[in-house]
């Protein structure tokens, strides 16, 4: 069993967050859910990628904020696309690979690559890579590639 698991309090949309976010990850799928009154799901569990999370319906007092979100890496350019216009719909796209989805849950889907060229030890060339970044919504892992390169 994972030691720490993420929960996330909904305000009444936990169901439909579960059955969204099983839908746009290819290794994903709910657990378990929480009866609620009348039929409803309350919550339950559902895992992505092996990493399981709990939701459940707390009441419109549990706000969703940016200060903490959900990274997942993607290795790929299709996967990056993939994701980030998925969890986008109906949410807003950010800077720099940052998203709130349509339940306010902020996620970041970042390439490895970045990390890596970011951590370059040549400093002017991971200052062009963060440059190129900051101009960036969805990440181009491309456009990173020729940053480095110094081909801007």
């Amino acid at each position: 069993m994972q030691k720490i698991t993420t929960f996330l309090m909904f305000n009444d949309q936990a169901e439909a967050a579960m059955n969204f976010y099983v839908s746009v990850f290819a290794n994903a799928k709910i657990l378990s859910t929480i009866p609620g009154p009348g039929g409803t799901v309350m919550g339950g569990v559902f895992e992505i990628e092996g990493q399981r999370f709990n939701c459940f319906n707390g009441g419109p007092k549990f706000k969703f904020e940016q200060g903490i979100s959900l990274m997942v890496s993607a290795e790929t350019q299709d996967e990056i696309d993939h994701l980030y216009e998925s969890l986008s719909e109906g949410g807003e796209q950010q800077p720099c690979s940052w998203l709130v989805d349509k339940f306010g849950v902020s996620w970041q889907i970042v390439p490895p690559i970045l990390g890596q060229l970011l951590g370059d030890p040549d400093r002017e060339k991971a200052g062009r890579v963060a440059q190129a970044m900051f101009k960036m919504s969805k990440i181009d892992i491309q456009a990173l590639k020729d940053a480095a390169q110094g081909n801007s």
